[in-house]
């Protein structure tokens, strides 16, 4: 099979369904900023290689599946779903990223300001996830919005998600002995 199919070339794309839609529709915006997402979860599972960081690269590597979940629902048509068996985000995964900000926040000491995103090269990565994911909860409630479709558990997984990438941040920083930097008000 060629990777190339030469369907998209006029500027627009299918859905899972078969409905053909413009490149740059909300739909498309919402599950290929989920994609990029995912590519930069996978920078991130590379960075936590190393063996004390392994905990953090498990639940990257299991995010990841999450992720494709995701883009797997916001990349069909309206019923696909229930006709093709596909599967679904559940309020399971997201009671697991809760089970794990949870965890990993028992771990940390109490955050009493804001801190700038960096400290060591994971740290830094997830906080570019972080802000990757936000943007992807941006994009997926304009398509919501646009196109009626009722999938909530998708806003609140990526809302969720945001704040355990910034806790796994914060723990990257721990596990690397880099310290984190406080904003200076000034």
């Amino acid at each position: 099979m060629k990777i190339y199919t030469k369907t998209g070339d006029q500027g627009d794309t299918s859905l899972l369904g078969g409905k053909r839609v413009p490149k740059n529709h909300t739909q498309i915006e919402s599950y290929g900023t989920v994609d990029e997402l995912n590519a930069q979860l996978g920078i991130c599972a590379t960075l936590a290689q190393p063996q004390h960081l392994q905990n953090i690269q498990e639940i990257l590597l299991t995010l990841q599946h999450h992720l494709f979940i995701a883009g797997t629902q916001l990349c069909q048509t309206p019923n696909y779903s229930q006709k093709e068996n596909m599967p679904q985000l559940t309020p399971q995964h997201l009671q697991q990223l809760e089970q794990w900000i949870d965890q990993t926040q028992e771990k940390l000491p109490p955050l009493r300001h804001f801190i700038l995103p960096g400290g060591s090269p994971l740290a830094a990565q997830l906080h570019l996830a972080r802000c990757v994911c936000r943007r992807a909860e941006r994009r997926i409630l304009s398509f919501l919005q646009q196109s009626q479709t009722p999938l909530p558990l998708l806003l609140t997984y990526f809302n969720r998600l945001s704040d355990l990438l910034f806790v796994l941040a914060r723990f990257a920083n721990q596990l690397e002995n880099t310290p984190e930097i406080p904003w200076k008000k000034e």
